[in-house]
């Protein structure tokens, strides 16, 4: 399949392509070599789930109200944390806290249940920590900037994801996996506020500007001031925003309508 006179990696890549071109290999698994080629190349930075967005537990929460939290993320791991958010603890498993609540000889709380996680640099190369995933059996660590600072986590997924491209699973949206607006019923548009605002423009035919946020929720709760709860509504930049979910931290989804002269 290669001639062997492929003397560096874009020699490599491009006998692999002549080899699928071919049909000697499927362009899959063109793929899927590729991205183990081309994973060396990436940092965690580059995968990792930011911390605005982790799903945590706070470790002094009720083992019901965790339970709940459970269910709706679908998640099976979870990041411990103290009085600060940058305070990791360790991590839950969704399997621990089941196993407590069904074997009353267990200790069941948080703490009694938290498990050891790494705390990575996000410069760390993805080949790297997926060697440590496998040494060490896990599959989740907790990324840290410069000053110590929790900046997201990693799961084995994101790394593997890498090569051998997005994996759904049943908690996934198998429709629609990466569509941020959606058309309400009602005649509005249900945005999830992580939506970026260059998505969000080209949905809507806009020209919000990006320079000072990135995404549609940090653009609206710069409009109020605060974090507003559910249920709070504003005009700005020619829609009208209801927030129909938030918590204390940041808006989670809202419904939008175009104003009038705003195009949808």
């Amino acid at each position: 399949m290669i001639s062997g006179d492929a003397r560096n990696r874009v020699e490599l890549l491009e006998e692999l392509r002549t080899a699928q071109a071919n049909g000697l290999i499927s362009a899959d698994t063109l793929a899927m070599v590729e991205g183990a080629i081309n994973v060396s190349d990436q940092q965690v930075s580059d995968v990792m789930v930011p911390s605005p967005q982790m799903v945590t537990v706070p470790v002094n929460a009720e083992i019901r109200q965790v339970l709940e939290l459970v269910i709706e993320s679908g998640h099976s791991r979870f990041p411990v944390t103290g009085e600060h958010r940058d305070e990791v603890l360790g991590i839950l498993l969704a399997k621990d806290l089941l196993r407590c609540l069904a074997d009353e000889t267990m200790p069941c709380s948080i703490a009694a249940l938290i498990r050891p996680v790494s705390l990575i640099p996000e410069s760390k190369p993805l080949n790297l920590l997926l060697k440590e995933f496998r040494t060490r059996r896990s599959h989740m660590a907790v990324v840290v900037d410069e000053y110590g600072g929790v900046s997201g986590l990693v799961t084995i997924e994101d790394v593997l994801e890498v090569i051998v491209g997005e994996i759904d699973d049943e908690h996934d949206d198998e429709a629609n996996p990466d569509q941020h607006i959606r058309a309400d019923a009602g005649g509005g548009f249900s945005v999830d506020a992580l939506t970026p605002i260059g998505e969000f423009n080209h949905r809507f035919g806009c020209k919000v500007s990006d320079e000072e946020f990135d995404t549609v929720g940090g653009m609206v709760t710069a409009a109020f001031g605060y974090v507003p709860s559910a249920g709070e509504e504003i005009e700005s930049e020619g829609f009208h925003f209801l927030v129909t979910q938030a918590d204390a931290r940041r808006i989670q989804q809202l419904l939008v309508r175009p104003m009038a002269g705003a195009a949808a």
